[in-house]
Formats: C-alpha cells, sequence, structure tokens
C-alpha cells in the first residue's frame, strides 16, 4: 500500500485543517468541514493523536437476551428465505439458540450467530433433499432443532461459559474479568506450600494483575491479628496464587478484592462460598477502587449461576443503566473495605487472633455500612 492512511485520517478529522483537505490522488482540494465523521472500531488500539480527535462513545455487545429475541425476529427468518425453506419446514427452539449463543459464538454481536443458524438451515435443505419428493398432498413434517439435537447440526460444542462452583471451597474464590467479547468468570486459587516465605503468580498474568496481588498479600499481613492469621505466617511458607486457563492472558486491577479474599480462606481454613462473586481493586489501606465493564462481569454472573456479587461502592452509579431485567434475582452489594467483603465471602466469621496492632478500618462513621445495605435487582 502506498500512502499513509493515519496522517490522511489526522488531516481530515483536524477541524483547523480540513476546509482545505487536499487529495494527492486525485489533486483536488475538497471542503470538509460541514461533513460529520463516522468511524468504528473493535478496540481502541490506534494511534493517540488520531484517537484524540475523536468523541469516543462506547456501545455494550448485546446481552443473552437480546441475542435471542434478535434471531427469532430476524435472523431465523432471513436465513430461512436465503436457504428456500418454508417458517413450517424448521423450527430452531429458544434452548437451541441460546446454546449456539453460549457453545458455539463467542461475540459481543451476532455476526456468528447468523452464520451458525446459515449452517443449520443449509444441512436442513440436504437433509430433506435427500429425503426425496414427497407426495403433494403430504402435510409437511418440520425439523425441531432443539438443545437435545443441536450437535447433529453444529458439531461438538467449540466453547464454554464459566460457571459457579457447586460446593464452598478454601482458597478458591470467583472473580469477574471483562473480555472484548463480553464478561466471564474467573477463578482464583490460592495454596500454601513449605518455603522461604516467596510468592508464586502463575496464570499468564499481566504486570497490572502482578502488582495487585502484591498488594493483596500486603493488605492481608497488615490486618493479620485482626483477621485470626498468625502474623509470622510467611516466616515457613511460600503463597502460590494461580489464575486458571494459562494460556490467555490476564491483566488488570479488578481482582484485587478476589486475591486478598482466596489469601485470607487459605490462611484462616474458612470456606469461600461459592454463589458469591466479586469485583474490585483494593488498595494497601484496604479500600475497595472503582472498576469498568460493570455489566458485561453481571451478565457473566447470571450466566454462571451466581446469585451475589460484591461491587465496589463507587460503582453503585453505574447501576443505572444497567436494565432490571439484567440482575433480576441478583443481589449486588456495593462494599467500600475489604472487611466488608470477608464478612459476606467466608461461610464463617473471622475471629481475631489477639488484641493488638491489627487495623479494621471504619466503614462510616454511624449508621450501616454498605455491606448492610444491599442493593437487590
Amino acid at each position: 500500500f502506498r500512502g499513509d492512511p493515519s496522517s490522511a485520517l489526522l488531516e481530515v478529522l483536524d477541524p483547523e485543517q480540513n476546509n482545505t483537505f487536499n487529495d494527492h490522488y486525485l489533486e483536488v482540494d475538497l471542503d470538509l468541514s460541514e461533513v460529520m465523521f463516522v468511524a468504528t472500531s473493535n478496540t481502541l488500539n490506534i494511534p493517540g493523536p488520531l484517537l484524540d480527535r475523536m468523541e469516543v462513545i462506547r456501545i455494550p455487545g448485546y446481552t443473552e437476551e437480546e441475542k435471542l429475541n434478535i434471531a427469532e425476529r430476524y435472523l431465523v427468518p432471513k436465513q430461512l428465505k436465503a436457504n428456500g425453506l418454508k417458517p413450517e419446514e424448521l423450527k430452531i427452539a429458544d434452548s437451541a439458540i441460546r446454546d449456539i449463543v453460549r457453545y458455539y459464538t463467542r461475540e459481543s454481536g451476532v455476526r456468528n450467530l447468523e452464520r451458525e443458524i446459515a449452517k443449520i438451515c443449509r444441512k436442513v435443505v440436504k437433509e430433506i433433499a435427500l429425503a426425496g419428493p414427497r407426495p403433494a398432498k403430504k402435510k409437511v413434517s418440520a425439523i425441531n432443532v432443539t438443545s437435545k439435537n443441536l450437535e447433529k447440526y453444529q458439531g461438538v460444542r467449540r466453547f464454554d461459559y464459566g460457571r459457579a462452583e457447586e460446593q464452598n471451597e478454601i482458597g478458591l474464590v470467583t472473580g469477574l474479568a471483562w473480555t472484548e467479547v463480553g464478561g466471564d468468570l474467573l477463578q482464583i486459587e490460592v495454596s500454601l506450600v513449605p518455603g522461604k516465605g516467596g510468592m508464586t503468580l502463575t496464570g499468564q498474568l499481566g504486570d497490572v494483575m502482578k502488582e495487585s496481588a502484591s498488594a493483596a498479600l500486603s493488605v492481608v499481613r497488615s490486618r493479620a491479628e485482626s483477621l485470626g492469621i498468625d502474623t509470622d505466617f510467611l516466616q515457613k511458607q511460600d503463597v502460590h496464587l494461580h489464575v486458571p486457563d494459562g494460556a490467555t492472558p490476564k491483566d488488570g486491577p479488578s481482582a484485587g478484592i478476589a486475591m486478598a479474599t482466596a489469601l485470607v480462606s487459605t490462611l484462616t481454613k474458612n470456606p469461600v462460598r461459592a454463589n458469591v462473586a466479586m469485583t474490585g481493586e483494593i488498595t494497601l489501606r484496604g479500600r475497595v477502587s472503582a472498576i469498568g465493564g460493570l455489566k458485561e462481569k453481571l451478565l457473566a454472573a447470571i450466566r454462571g449461576g451466581i446469585t451475589t456479587v460484591i461491587i465496589p461502592e463507587e460503582n453503585r452509579k453505574d447501576l443505572a443503566d444497567i436494565p432490571a431485567n439484567v440482575t433480576q434475582g441478583m443481589k449486588i452489594v456495593p462494599v467500600r473495605w475489604i472487611d466488608e467483603v470477608l464478612d459476606l465471602a467466608l461461610e464463617r466469621p473471622l475471629t481475631p487472633a489477639a488484641s493488638g496492632s491489627g487495623e479494621k478500618l471504619p466503614v462510616r462513621e454511624g449508621g450501616k455500612s454498605p455491606a448492610q445495605e444491599g442493593v437487590k435487582h
């Protein structure tokens, strides 16, 4: 390719220059000062100066229910017509469409969903053609595609989605992650091994996530006495923190409170509730800071069977942008401090080892803590 698209766009999108934009190929001047440009992208990985000249409008991906409705109203009728099928010849059940979304596509839109529906239609056309001609007066019997026979038309499942653990376990916490194709559940495991006080991090974690793990460990060490943990717990043992699905790179600070909870659970032998998921950055003082991608994370929690989600108090305002039907039946609890997280997530209340310097910061001056004001949607 000749030329530099980035430089050309930089000139076109700059209101100080685009009134005299010159097309070097046509060798003519174009006045673009009254033109509104709309650019679309799946990611923001574009040059900084170019991004600075744009107003970024984030459009969230479709929810599972939205994809289901789009498929029923538009995609299925469109593909039936495109493949020469009549509505009475093929019926695709809601359960089948939902399984296609979960197990055969991984996207924020519906492009691949339409491809998979088209694939089913083509196989049904072949099935009808191989069955031979039907008598003219014979009633057409519809081919029903359900979740039970979906693999016949789609093949083996390509993807899986995160699901809540069935039992409460020690040192295993369910976190919430944002991805470019939506949200997902993130399992965080902690175990203790003989050693000299080191910390091992595995699971292809990025620099920010490693720093978050270090901060979580420091919070636990500074509050050891108030949490009922031996202050010398690192003298003769190492901490190993692992985030499964090691082939997938992971980064970001939002797993901080999940890491701290997993550490406390392991050190106190106190199981973590399997139906609780959490997201939030942690500071050295034990404060829970805001995160991004809340809608996608809540959708992942609902899909995975989570009933209680712990979020930062600073993200309470973001709940107004999330439709009520998305979080129906789920308890969402905004918190400010790690102490509230531990009270909600652990099976048993924590008992201080002894009176000492272990610091437990106040949640709020007077009144109930945010944890006691659980928001239900």
